[in-house]
């Protein structure tokens, strides 16, 4: 089943069970799928792109999370949080902190990264390797802590 038709079944599914925050997070994720196959000239959108779609939409959630509870607002907090748990059953399946390791020390070795100043090379050999399986964060502090080394 496409990915788009998972998220219609249980916009579907959503509706007969009035849920309504689970609704609302499930629509926010087609309309930003619609979006991205009307902005080009294709109709599809790719399992690659919805998947940096969802992690996008996950991580605006989380940070908005954050904000509200540095704010104290935990009403507003609440639903944020569980938008981004039902975004999350939809997020690919991230990659171990030794995975990432591992491709990077690979990376490093493939390119002939000597220092710091080689981060650029690593970088762009990994970002393309590990788009949606790691988080970009994640990827760049662990190349910056090995070429340090």
């Amino acid at each position: 089943m496409a990915f788009i038709d998972q998220i219609n079944a249980d916009i579907k599914a959503a509706m007969l069970a009035r849920e309504k925050d689970k609704l609302a997070a499930l629509r926010d994720i087609k309309s930003k799928l619609l979006l991205e196959a009307t902005s080009g000239g294709d109709s599809e959108v790719s399992e690659a792109v919805a998947m940096k779609i969802v992690m996008k939409l996950h991580k605006q959630r989380m940070e908005t999370y954050d904000l509200y509870m540095k704010e104290g607002r935990e009403d507003l907090a609440a639903d944020e949080k569980f938008q981004a748990d039902v975004i999350n059953a939809y997020m690919p399946e991230m990659m171990s902190e030794e995975e990432i390791k591992a491709e990077v020390e690979a990376a490093i070795a493939a390119t002939g990264a000597a220092g710091p100043q080689d981060m650029g090379k690593v970088m762009g050999m990994l970002s393309g390797k590990l788009a949606g399986k790691a988080d970009g964060k994640v990827i760049a502090n662990t190349v910056k802590s090995l070429l340090n080394n």
